[in-house]
């Protein structure tokens, strides 16, 4: 990941937007009015956060994403806003090197044998003798084959080297096997599966890319039930959400994400229709899922079974959630010397207990609707604390009163909002069946034994270490990575390009087909290399770099991706085609939002006719690029 693609994961465009416009909720994106014209009749300014970007539908009639942003409002250049959001990021900008290139080519390949493996399972699970017990198995649990298919679902091999001899045939060397955590290293030399006779959940990360595994035993007599991936350079299970690549649409829909335990419990949960399903895969949710899940939805319901609900685990892990959510003042944090995170954040954390001896795979197969008012019965995190304390005890007998509310109070205290306070403290008063003065005196004696307490304690505390996981990436950032890459190729072929885009009645490509910041500058440099004749396009591009685009460039220059072979009339296709269908792309996207802005406001003011003009503008435009996917690239 590069250090752009790092900041755009950190930061969360509405947060961003937010300190300058006032935004509020429309569907999927926020709306307000555009900062960089005068208007104020008429929202017509758009944020969308599932895909970063923003786009002004009045006067300015342009977008982009956070970079394009910030430059525009304070009128930096590049450099400028890279220093100036790496730094609120916490992301430290460090120089492209040979050796930095290399190891982000030696991830990609360790990505491509661990999509390879997916396969490799899929096919033992689906199409072997062997693979049957695990098919049956799974289908015994209710999982259907769409399911499987969506999730990938396979079938580790009972063999020690099926895996080993397959992918050495295919010309890994058993060095980047192990790197992937898919085979072990014999203690007498040679190496062994690391999967064996289990079924394989494919774990991705946020954006989709593979990172890793996690198997289940068939045989009960193996030993653990559950195996993950060891810690790789692409796999920290304390890092992932296991199902977050499919439910991260559908969270930011239903505004809300549900996290449960397991990963045949996401699957049946979204088998069900309730896609906004994550599991933390085994592991205590920590600060860094949560603040990264905050990026999709502030509201969360953590649906926990008896045992982890119970008294012993409430306090240390649900606790732990108001903290990393819901503290008022700044919380800083160090990730190998390259993190500090400050924020304020805040969320509506709750939580749900299931019926004892039951799991949310065997609720929502039998009953969805049950389902449905498990999620429904979920308490703030306070009640649920207090309750949970207070359930099978004597609320009468003045120790345990005192014991309880020793250890709510602090939480109470904890929460920022003064009115959440008071109701909490009220419905403690209720529940011990004491006045409410009298928690007010205890709190303050807590207080002052914390006091006393944090004086005494090192002032020096080891920071909390934190990895953000990849951004995600939308489908036209992709294909805009991709055209990108296709120019760098062969910038001439940008004559041909333009010739076939006339002839379907379409404007030339442009910069105006980016959005990113940095596509945008490295295509704005392309074009001009190409208009002068002092030196070859690509080596202008390289001479004029701004700073902290030199990693971003030599990424999208890898020429020898696109095959040393192709041929000027290939290339000249597959650009052509990739300009229409991102412009396509980009035509619905614009359309639904101007459509949706146009029903919220019915006055006749200058921007609302120019928001009309627009969406006939952009329906012709739709019409004639569905035409000219439709027919044949003209190269000459």
């Amino acid at each position: 990941m590069t250090a752009i693609d790092e900041i755009k994961s950190r930061i969360d465009i509405v947060d961003l937007v937010s300190e300058s416009v006032k935004l509020r909720r429309s569907g999927k994106s926020y709306t307000g009015f555009c900062p960089f014209h005068q208007n104020t009749k008429t929202p017509a300014f758009a944020v969308f956060p599932e895909s970063g970007t923003w786009r002004c539908f009045g006067q300015c009639n342009e977008g982009g994403d956070i970079f394009k942003f910030v430059m525009k409002k304070e009128g930096w250049d590049f450099s400028e806003t890279l220093k100036f959001l790496a730094q609120r990021a916490g992301v430290t900008l460090v120089p492209q090197t040979p050796e930095r290139q290399a190891v982000e080519e030696e991830y990609a390949r360790l990505r491509t044998l661990l999509e390879e493996a997916a396969g490799f399972y899929a096919h033992h699970l689906l199409q072997t003798p062997a693979g049957k017990p695990a098919l049956t198995y799974l289908q015994q649990r209710g999982v259907n084959q769409e399911s499987i298919a969506a999730f990938g679902l396979g079938y580790a091999p009972d063999s020690y080297e099926a895996f080993f001899s397959h992918f050495s045939a295919k010309g890994y060397s058993s060095a980047e096997m192990a790197q992937a955590g898919m085979v072990n290293e014999r203690d007498g030399g040679g190496f062994y599966d690391k999967f064996r006779n289990r079924i394989m959940f494919p774990i991705r990360d946020a954006a989709g890319k593979m990172a890793g595994f996690g198997a289940r035993i068939l045989d009960p007599n193996d030993v653990p039930k559950f195996l993950n991936s060891p810690q790789t350079v692409l796999f920290d299970k304390s890092h992932l959400l296991y199902g977050l690549d499919q439910a991260r649409k559908d969270i930011r829909n239903e505004d809300q994400v549900v996290i449960v335990e397991g990963y045949l419990d996401v699957i049946a949960l979204h088998q069900c229709g309730f896609k906004n399903t994550v599991s933390p895969m085994g592991t205590a949710l920590n600060e860094d899922q949560l603040r990264f899940l905050k990026r999709y939805s502030k509201r969360m319901v953590l649906a926990l079974d008896a045992d982890a609900a119970g008294e012993k685990a409430t306090l240390r892990g649900l606790e732990l959630a108001r903290q990393a959510l819901d503290r008022a003042d700044e919380i800083g944090f160090d990730a190998h010397g390259l993190l500090r995170h400050e924020a304020r954040l805040q969320a509506d954390v709750r939580v749900t207990t299931l019926p004892a001896g039951a799991d949310p795979d065997e609720v929502v197969l039998s009953d969805p609707q049950k389902w449905r008012d498990i999620l429904a019965s979920a308490q703030p995190i306070v009640v649920h604390v207090m309750e949970t304390l207070a359930r099978e005890k004597d609320v009468n007998d003045p120790k345990t009163k005192s014991a309880i509310a020793a250890q709510v109070l602090p939480l109470i205290e904890d929460i920022p909002s003064p009115v959440e306070r008071d109701a909490y403290r009220q419905r403690l008063a209720r529940l011990l069946k004491v006045d409410e003065r009298s928690l007010e005196g205890s709190q303050r004696m807590t207080q002052r034994t914390q006091r006393r307490t944090t004086r005494l304690q090192p002032q020096n505390p080891e920071p909390v270490t934190m990895r953000q996981p990849a951004a995600s990436e939308k489908q036209s950032h992709r294909m805009e990575a991709h055209l990108l890459n296709l120019f760098l190729h062969q910038p001439e072929v940008i004559y041909q390009v333009n010739r076939a885009l006339q002839t379907v009645n379409l404007q030339s490509f442009s910069v105006n087909d980016f959005e990113s910041a940095d596509h945008t500058l490295i295509a704005h440099l392309t074009f001009e290399g190409l208009s002068q004749d002092q030196m070859e396009p690509l080596d202008f591009v390289q001479s004029n770099l701004p700073d902290g685009l030199e990693e971003r460039f030599t990424q999208l220059n890898r020429q020898e991706k696109l095959g040393k072979e192709i041929t000027e009339e290939r290339l000249t296709e597959d650009l052509v085609r990739t300009i229409i269908h991102l412009r396509l792309i980009r035509a619905k996207e614009n359309l639904n939002q101007l459509r949706f802005m146009q029903e919220e406001n019915e006055q006749g003011e200058e921007e609302h006719e120019s928001i009309q003009a627009q969406i006939l503008q952009l329906t012709l435009l739709r019409g004639r690029l569905d035409q000219a996917l439709g027919k044949p690239v003209v190269t000459s």
